[in-house]
């Protein structure tokens, strides 16, 4: 149902341009989130985007450097990733759910494989 593309391997630095594309179940609705998980590690949060009002979140570590938004006629949730740093590296999957405790027991079936970003020189 969710489909994410984008990842890569990258200077430190660099950008890259993160997108998640749904089928079968609408953005518009729902609260989607970005997460990630690094190498031997659980899941983070990254950012989220709220449909009623169009807010954004976002995590510390990232705050400032990287920017969630959402195509609604195209059904895709975006994540621009700038300035990366080597701890960003992970494997990042998008997700809908308000539900932090739900959304960090992930991942779950219903989501995507994911996007591996590498940061490295």
């Amino acid at each position: 149902h969710l489909v994410e593309s984008g990842g890569g391997l990258v200077q430190p630095g660099g950008p890259l341009r993160l997108s998640c594309a749904a089928s079968r179940f609408s953005f518009n609705n729902d609260v989607m989130n970005w997460v990630r998980q690094a190498p031997g590690k659980g899941l983070e949060w990254v950012s989220t985007f709220k449909s009623g009002d169009s807010s954004t979140t976002y995590a510390n570590s990232v705050k400032g450097r990287f920017t969630i938004s959402r195509d609604n006629a195209k059904n895709t949730l975006y994540l621009q990733l700038n300035s990366l740093k080597p701890e960003d590296t992970a494997v990042y999957f998008c997700a809908p759910g308000a539900n932090m405790e739900v959304l960090l027991g992930g991942p779950y079936d219903y989501w995507g494989q994911g996007t591996q970003v590498t940061v490295s020189p």
